[in-house]
């Protein structure tokens, strides 16, 4: 055949088209550096855990991993002499080493910038918790096995290795969001991202995030599921695209939000975050909320900071490093708010907030702070002593904020009225009038009789506050007259008597 210009300008694009597609096809390996060694040791993880462990390979088969050629081996294979490497078999007469931690500085291969965005983020730090209050209750007053079967499972544990360098029983298995690897990198991919088929379709369920944030002191599931977000989730799932490359809330998406959505995922304006706290703007955690701002730092660090206190600016030093990044709690705000733009408008979302901010603000007002004060006097002079949870009025201020109060601040978060309620404010108030409050009572009389002090305290930090008048005065006959005014356009008149 002739080769006119014609032809050889399309045999030209030919050529060309092959070659790109050729290198798109590389570019999804070409952090994977395999060599025929490698290729081959795969090639044997595969068939012989297809004979041990069907279930394990028939999961890894469905995954992108598969398809895109990352074996067992680019993710377990290990450099001789690392932490957690030991000798698996032998390939060709030659030692074979392995690690059974899979960790995100392996994951960081292929996927850099998800684990450059993980690793100071709230998730990562999960583990950090030898030195808190939850972990004194845990391993105290419940037990070390309970800590290890229970909340180590989702914070985390630091990995130990035992003398053959293998994870020991008490510390693996173990996928808790901030688990301390032995290369000193912090969290586990697979703890969203379950093994071995790493779906990101399952990152993005709700049932995901509740496998931690649920229960007595941190309700997120229970109360995204009575939520209106939740309900039209259940309802509509199979609109939801959740096996979108991009999953862009209202382009991909516009049945409803799921906690990725508004946590992590894209917006038109945002891209996708593996910081999961980068669009918060209240701690909801501790005893007293407060606004947080970010700071990033050029050792890849991040930090939150209380809007209270003086904030660095970019170029500052802070912990030693270089300032890089400031995002007020304002701009976090403005980032969550960008996914709720996707469906609602403006003045529904300021609505939103408003309401949120305004039941944060009676906790911390009416409850939180003044009991955290009192608190604090009666430790200073020595009704309460300074040990954690030997008395019994330890144990309710504990429960008053990392329980009900928990719940209600997540309640109004998340908009869910019957945690932020019955389930919050309303057992706040409970516990803080009929135990509390007696409970103080008797801690001073038991001391020194001194009942005058407790009077004295009350006087200082409940009477001032508007919210308290009913507790010192009664409930007002104003207050009264309208509960049985709208009972009776109810009922009838004299019903209420």
């Amino acid at each position: 055949m002739k080769m006119t210009p014609r032809r050889i300008a399309l045999a030209g694009l030919i050529l060309g088209l092959c070659t790109f597609f050729s290198l798109g096809a590389q570019a999804a390996d070409a952090k994977v550096k395999k060599s025929a060694t490698d290729i081959a040791i795969g090639k044997e993880c595969v068939s012989c855990h297809a004979d041990d462990n069907p279930g394990l390979v028939g999961e890894w088969k469905k995954s992108s991993h598969a398809k895109h050629n990352v074996d067992c081996y680019d993710c377990h294979k290990a450099a001789e002499g690392t932490p957690g490497a030991y000798k698996h078999r032998e390939y060709k007469g030659k030692p074979n080493f392995i690690t059974t931690v899979v960790s995100p500085k392996v994951c960081a291969t292929c996927h850099e910038k998800e684990v450059e965005q993980q690793q100071p983020s709230h998730h990562a730090l999960g583990g950090q918790i030898l030195a808190s209050l939850d972990n004194i209750m845990g391993e105290v007053i419940g037990g070390p096995a309970a800590v290890t079967a229970g909340c180590l499972q989702c914070h985390g544990s630091k990995i130990a290795l035992d003398a053959n360098n293998r994870p020991t029983a008490q510390t693996w298995p173990n996928t808790g969001i901030g688990r301390i690897n032995p290369d000193g990198s912090l969290g586990s991919c697979s703890a969203c991202h379950s093994r071995h088929r790493f779906s990101a379709a399952q990152a993005r369920e709700p049932d995901t995030c509740g496998k931690c944030h649920l229960g007595p002191d941190h309700p997120q599931k229970e109360i995204y599921e009575e939520s209106k977000h939740g309900i039209a989730f259940s309802a509509h799932k199979e609109e939801m695209n959740l096996k979108s490359k991009k999953w862009v809330v209202g382009k991909d998406y516009t049945a409803a939000p799921t906690c990725a959505t508004c946590h992590m995922s894209a917006t038109e304006r945002q891209e996708v975050t593996h910081d999961v706290g980068e669009r918060i703007s209240w701690t909801l955690r501790p005893a007293v909320s407060v606004k947080l701002n970010m700071v990033r730092t050029d050792d890849k660090k991040a930090y939150d900071l209380p809007a209270s206190i003086a904030l660095p600016k970019v170029g500052d030093t802070y912990k030693g490093a270089k300032v890089v990044e400031v995002i007020t709690w304002e701009k976090r705000r403005k980032n969550m708010q960008d996914v709720c733009v996707a469906c609602h408008t403006k003045r529904q979302i300021e609505g939103h907030y408003k309401q949120f901010d305004d039941v944060v603000d009676l906790y911390n007002d009416k409850f939180a702070k003044p009991i955290a004060a009192m608190m604090g006097e009666l430790t200073a002079k020595g009704y309460v002593t300074a040990a954690p949870f030997d008395e019994k009025i330890e144990w309710t201020w504990w429960e008053i904020w990392h329980h009900e109060g928990r719940r209600a601040r997540h309640g109004a978060a998340m908009m869910g009225p019957d945690y932020t309620w019955w389930n919050g404010i309303y057992q706040v108030a409970q516990r803080t009038y009929f135990e509390w409050i007696p409970q103080m009572r008797e801690a001073v009389r038991k001391k020194d009789g001194n009942e005058a002090f407790a009077d004295a305290l009350l006087q200082k930090y409940f009477k001032p506050i508007e919210g308290h008048d009913w507790y010192f005065n009664g409930i007002s006959k104003d207050a009264i007259e309208k509960v049985r005014q709208g009972y009776e356009d109810r009922y009838g008149k004299g019903a209420l008597k």
